[in-house]
């Protein structure tokens, strides 16, 4: 099982939103039988088989094994990943387009810049997984406390002097077999965490 699969085919983007296949989802972390699954989801035998076969012909889950019950083969399956992402591919016709309005300052650009990055990011691992490759990335996660606006404004300011300096030493545009790389850089407010109320906490 993978940690996280890219959806960047439509039908597989619109079979996983079901909510009752999201919830199979979720249960098939672990491998079970429709029937295992039917008692905890509370539904249908029949049902959630139906469910099962839509996720198993989009390649959200697959067939761990096949056991003898009784009268009948039972058919043990688990998710092929953790987790899941809908990249914007799945949506093409309306995937939101960075170049069409650059802005450094804007939200919204920044948001079509991490759609694009999903997307990116999607198709290269469905490429290295199918040539069974491993994918050079990196990445850097922080936070960072802002006394003021003019702080902030300042930070900017110096990363992107900084940045440009580096993408200026290492950039080599005449490199034979040099490939290209894509740089994003993103400052954004932190969206506080929910916490859940304690036991002795009034709700």
């Amino acid at each position: 099982m993978k940690d996280v699969a890219v959806i960047e085919d439509p039908a597989a983007a619109e079979a996983s939103l079901d909510p009752i296949r999201v919830r199979l989802l979720a249960e098939l972390a672990e491998p079970n039988s429709a029937t295992m699954l039917a008692a905890k989801v509370g539904l249908p035998r029949q049902k959630v088989n139906y469910h099962l076969k839509t996720l198993e012909r989009h390649g959200l889950v697959e067939l761990v094994e096949e056991r003898r019950k009784g009268n009948v083969n039972e058919r043990v399956m688990r998710a092929t990943a953790a987790s899941f992402v809908i990249s914007p591919a799945a949506l093409a016709s309306v995937a939101p387009d960075p170049s069409r309005a650059p802005d450094r300052l804007s939200a919204r650009w920044l948001l079509a810049l991490a759609a694009q990055l999903v997307r990116d990011v999607g198709t290269l691992i469905t490429g290295a997984s199918q040539a069974r490759k491993k994918l050079a990335t990196f990445a850097v996660d922080a936070q960072v406390r802002f006394a003021s606006a003019a702080d902030r404004a300042a930070f900017a300011e110096e990363l992107s002097a900084a940045v440009a300096a580096l993408v200026s030493k290492y950039h080599d545009e005449s490199a034979e077999g040099g490939r290209e790389h894509r740089l994003i850089l993103a400052v954004h407010p932190t969206v506080p965490r929910t916490v859940s109320p304690q036991p002795d906490e009034e709700s």
